[in-house]
């Protein structure tokens, strides 16, 4: 398993996702490469949460020559991915392709950025929420590729728990998360944070340093 514990939060250790994040990181990569990478950083992502959080069963099988005994992962019928959009729209299609029957919902949130930040949060607008029903057997993953004051996940973890009981697991998911938000997030909720990198600070503005710029942007090509 490389999914490693660092306190605060768990870290995917894979050397694929390693890779794939340096290469979302250079500003060289253009639109199409970053989106394909947040799609493969998803399904990577995926595997790992199925290899280290869901159980497997054991079950009779019969190949072509004779009965046998074989591993099936349980629990891939109860899963939520949730989409934080709009960026975490590729890094989603690729957590589909790990949990292709997962119920899915989607909440529209943003951050007021011409606000300002006022003790290292932001004001969070909720336009639009639509979430499947979420059971105790579930697994639930929250997808955002960027962690970073934690004022978003929270307003978005507001809806998600208010409106459901707890799940077996609770996974808020991210490409590069900063301290701050880790902590934010880790404060007020009961939920496991996992991420690729824990970068080093936020920028007064409230942006991951080193990062990988805005997220959105980059994959749709907008400023």
């Amino acid at each position: 398993m490389t999914i490693e514990d660092h306190g605060d939060a768990y870290v995917v250790d894979h050397a694929l996702a390693k890779d794939t994040l340096s290469k979302l990181r250079d500003v060289e990569t253009e639109q199409v490469a970053f989106r394909k990478g947040l799609v493969k950083l998803g399904r990577l992502c995926g595997y790992e949460i199925i290899d280290g959080r869901m159980e497997t069963e054991y079950v009779s099988i019969r190949t072509p020559l004779e009965e046998t005994m074989g591993e099936r992962v349980k629990g891939l019928d109860d899963v939520v991915i949730i989409n934080v959009l709009r960026a975490a729209t590729p890094f989603v299609e690729g957590l589909l392709k790990a949990f292709p029957r997962a119920r899915q919902g989607v909440i529209s949130a943003s951050r007021d950025e011409s606000a300002g930040m006022e003790d290292g949060e932001f004001p969070i607008t909720i336009d639009y929420v639509k979430l499947p029903e979420i059971t105790e057997e579930d697994t639930v993953i929250i997808a955002d590729p960027m962690l970073a004051t934690g004022s978003t996940m929270c307003a978005v973890l507001d809806h998600v728990v208010e409106s459901s009981p707890d799940p077996e697991h609770l996974i808020v998911l991210s490409a590069v998360s900063a301290p701050d938000g880790l902590l934010r997030v880790d404060d007020q909720y009961p939920v496991d944070l996992l991420t690729v990198s824990i970068d080093d600070h936020l920028d007064d503005d409230g942006f991951i340093v080193p990062g990988l710029g805005d997220a959105g942007d980059r994959a749709f090509r907008t400023t």
